[in-house]
Order: C-alpha cells, then structure tokens, then sequence
C-alpha cells in the first residue's frame, strides 16, 4: 500500500529510488529551494523561496515530471 508521500509525489520516489537524488534547502553555491539531482548535477532546479515546503514538493513533482516524460521514462 502507498503512503501519503508516494501517493502525492509519486515521481520523486520514481526520481530517488532509480534515477538520482533531490536537495531541499539553502545551498551555498545555488539560488534554488529545491533540485533534482544525477550523477552529481542539477536537472531541474526550483525557484529560490517557496510559501511552503509543501509548495516546494509540488514544484520539485512537477519539474521531475517534465523531465521524466522528456526523456521518455513516463
């Protein structure tokens, strides 16, 4: 059965257990929230403040999405 998290943010599970990782936070050397990472680089970068951490996770959903169906993974 899927937890609250797999069932709202399905693809940064997909994102973390099988292509790389993610970054929340403030980063000394980033102007972005919230990344994807792979092998080390940013794919997708968010914006740089989000109202909440919730809002962050729908970004990082959404930019991870994209990604994912852009290199024909979805």
């Amino acid at each position: 059965m899927a937890n609250l998290f797999e069932t709202n943010f399905p693809n940064i599970v997909i994102w973390v257990e099988s292509y790389g990782y993610i970054e929340i936070g403030d980063i000394e050397d980033s102007d972005s929230y919230v990344r994807a990472m792979k092998e080390g680089d940013p794919i997708w970068e968010g914006g740089n403040s989000y109202a909440s951490l919730d809002e962050a996770l729908q970004d990082l959903e959404e930019g991870i999405t994209e990604w994912l169906e852009e290199h024909g993974e979805l």
